[in-house]
């Protein structure tokens, strides 16, 4: 039991990669998009998830590049200013505090580069086909030949392939928060240095920072909404949508639309969870966003997907070829540290979770269990 293959290129596919071949497995990662991804917004490393990344050696690295807030202001839907904070910030809390926030291209780039001379990345293809054998898993690709793993762990996001393959359709495991967020990149426009600007207005809201010493802002556009109409989720339409929305803000809303229509990087999707009773089914495995989604509202999806990873790893390492045994023993380490980071995302509605909540959940594991 020594290949595995890994869908997604992300960051818990990876960290996965990189913990199996410390173990003396043999790891493939296949990815859909033609090279690390970039965008996306800014993510946190927080609590134990920080012990892994300095186990991959790149807790330096991290530190480095990470954003450089001073604070933030919450304005009223006019513009005016009706709080301002130099102690936290609603993305990465605290600003004296040992977690770290950073874009989440910094951070994929890093991992990839801390694994790509020892990992077999397929960048450019995708899983078609599973068919589970007596010795392995037969994998079809869009573009590769097939191929027979071990084992095969799914680590490919929210809308993943290998659970649909495995599992089922998507809708069995997907719950719907109630709404949608969408995230691009701008020039900074509104010279922001090094801080963070916060605003709601009825049913709609964003969040802009600056990153890129300040040449570049990141927006986090937010709107309440029932799961859309298949045919309003494609990625023109869901611009169109966003578009519209940002149009009807009273402040900002002309330049904040017309960013959004131009955005190279622009992304947006429902802000929905993943619960499963089970996380693996044969010799397939799920992780991180793939079997247990957080939802970007819970601010620990990232760190879910670190730790899962090394937990994933370590499971399969001790269970001397076992993978049921290693399987069962990843669910029942991760599923109550899982269970409280989810819990962040519906804690408080419209607001971020309370402080307390979120240092219990961020070190409610330990990487040596």
């Amino acid at each position: 039991m020594r290949t595995v293959l890994i869908s997604g290129g992300g960051i818990a596919g990876p960290v996965l990669a990189h913990r199996l071949r410390h173990h003396g497995f043999e790891p493939t990662v296949v990815e859909r998009a033609p090279g690390p991804r970039a965008g996306g917004q800014a993510v946190d490393i927080r609590g134990v998830a920080l012990d892994v990344v300095e186990r991959m050696g790149l807790l330096d690295r991290a530190s480095r590049v990470r954003t450089r807030m001073r604070g933030m202001s919450v304005l009223a839907p006019d513009g005016t200013e009706v709080h301002r904070s130099t102690e936290s910030t609603f993305s990465s809390g605290r600003l004296d505090g040992a977690d770290i926030e950073l874009l989440r291209e910094d951070l994929v780039r890093m991992v990839h580069e801390r694994t790509r001379t020892d990992i077999e990345y397929l960048f450019g293809d995708s899983i078609t086909g599973l068919e589970e054998e007596a010795s392995g898993v037969h994998v079809r690709f869009a573009h590769a030949a097939p191929r027979t793993f071990d084992l095969v762990v799914g680590a490919d996001g929210l809308h993943s392939t290998v659970r649909r393959l495995a599992f089922g359709p998507e809708e069995r495991f997907s719950h719907h928060l109630g709404s949608y967020l969408s995230v691009f990149a701008a020039d900074n426009f509104l010279a922001l240095d090094d801080w963070q600007m916060w605003l709601r207005d009825g049913d709609m809201g964003f969040g802009i920072m600056p990153v890129r010493d300040n040449t570049e802002l990141r927006i986090a556009f937010g709107f309440e909404s029932a799961p859309l109409a298949p045919e309003l989720r494609t990625g023109d339409a869901l611009r169109r949508l966003v578009v519209d929305r940002l149009q009807t803000l009273e402040w900002e809303g002309a330049r904040l639309a017309d960013a959004a229509r131009k955005a190279p990087d622009f992304y947006c999707d429902a802000m929905a969870q993943i619960r499963m009773d089970q996380w693996s089914r044969g010799r397939v495995a799920l992780l991180g966003d793939a079997g247990y989604c957080p939802s970007p509202l819970s601010g620990q999806g990232t760190s879910l997907a670190l730790v899962g990873a090394h937990v994933l790893a370590d499971c399969l390492a001790q269970a001397s070829g076992d993978h049921h045994r290693a399987y069962a023993r990843y669910e029942e380490r991760m599923r109550p540290f899982v269970t409280l980071n989810q819990a962040l995302a519906t804690e408080n509605p419209g607001g971020p979770a309370s402080e307390e909540s979120v240092t219990r959940a961020k070190n409610a594991i330990s990487l040596d269990g």
